[in-house]
C-alpha cells in the first residue's frame, strides 16, 4: 500500500515546467504522454486499494459495534447473575466480558488506523487526478504550439524552396518560381483591394444615409413634405388659411 501512495506522491510533485520544457525541448509529446500513461495507471491502482481498504473500514466497524453491543448486553446480565445470587455464572461471565471488550478495542483500533489510511488513499487519488487533468490540458496546449510551429517550419521551407528556384541557373525554373510568387502576390493584392472597396462602400451607405436624413428634416422644416407626412393640427391651419 505504501508503494502505491509513494508513486502517485512521485507524480503529484512532479515539475509540470520542467516536463513541457522536455517536450517543447524533444519537439514531441512522448515525455507528457508517459507521464499521462503512468499516473493513470496508478489511478487506477489507487481506486482499487481505496476500494479494498474502504471495505476493510466497513468490515472492521461492524464488528467494532457488534462486540460492544454484546458487551454491553454482557454487562447488564453480569449485574442480574449478581442479584440473584449466582457469583460462580458472574465470574465466568465477567471473564468473558473482558475478553470481549479487548476483542472490540482492538477492532477499534484496527478501525481508526484502516480509516486514516483510507482517507490518505483518497487525497492522494484525488490530487493525481487533479494532476492528470491539469497535464492533460497543457498536453492539448502545447500539441497546438508544436503544430503551429511545423507549420511555420513548412511555410519558412517553402519560401527558401522557391528562393533557391529563383536562384538557379535555369530560366525555366527561375521563371515557374517568379509566376509562383506573382500569384502569391497577387492574391495578396486583390484580397486588400477587396477589403479596400468594403470598407469605401461602407462609407458611402453611411454617407448616403445621414444626408438623406438631413435633407428630410431640410424638408419638413420648409413644409415641403408629403400630405401623409404633415401633423393633422399643420393641416388644419393650412386649410383655414385656404
Amino acid at each position: 500500500m505504501a508503494t502505491i501512495i509513494e508513486k502517485a506522491q512521485t507524480l503529484i510533485s512532479a515539475n509540470l515546467h520542467g516536463i513541457l520544457d522536455k517536450a517543447l525541448q524533444a519537439n514531441s509529446l512522448a515525455v507528457l504522454d508517459e507521464y499521462i500513461r503512468q499516473a493513470q495507471d496508478n489511478l487506477d491502482d489507487l481506486e482499487d486499494a481505496a476500494a479494498t481498504v474502504g471495505g476493510q473500514v466497513k468490515t472492521l466497524k461492524r464488528k467494532t459495534e457488534e462486540f460492544e453491543k454484546k458487551a454491553q448486553q454482557l454487562d447488564r446480565d453480569i449485574d442480574m447473575l449478581l442479584e440473584r445470587g449466582k457469583e460462580d455464572l458472574a465470574i465466568a461471565a465477567q471473564r468473558k466480558l473482558n475478553n470481549m471488550r479487548e476483542m472490540a478495542e482492538e477492532y477499534r483500533q484496527q478501525w481508526d488506523r484502516q480509516q486514516v489510511e483510507y482517507q490518505t488513499l483518497l487525497d492522494a487519488r484525488l490530487k493525481l487526478e487533479a494532476k492528470l487533468t491539469e497535464i492533460r490540458q497543457e498536453r492539448e496546449q502545447l500539441q497546438a504550439l508544436l503544430e503551429l510551429a511545423k507549420a511555420k517550419e513548412m511555410t519558412t521551407k517553402s519560401l527558401r524552396s522557391l528562393d533557391d528556384l529563383a536562384g538557379v541557373g535555369d530560366a525555366d525554373i527561375a521563371r515557374i518560381a517568379g509566376g509562383i510568387r506573382a500569384r502569391l502576390d497577387k492574391a495578396a493584392a486583390q484580397t486588400e483591394i477587396r477589403a479596400t472597396r468594403l470598407d469605401e462602400e461602407m462609407d458611402r451607405l453611411l454617407e448616403t444615409d445621414q444626408i438623406q436624413v438631413q435633407l428630410e428634416a431640410r424638408k419638413r422644416r420648409l413644409g415641403l413634405g408629403r400630405a401623409s407626412d404633415v401633423p393633422p393640427e399643420d393641416a388644419a391651419e393650412r386649410s383655414a388659411g385656404a
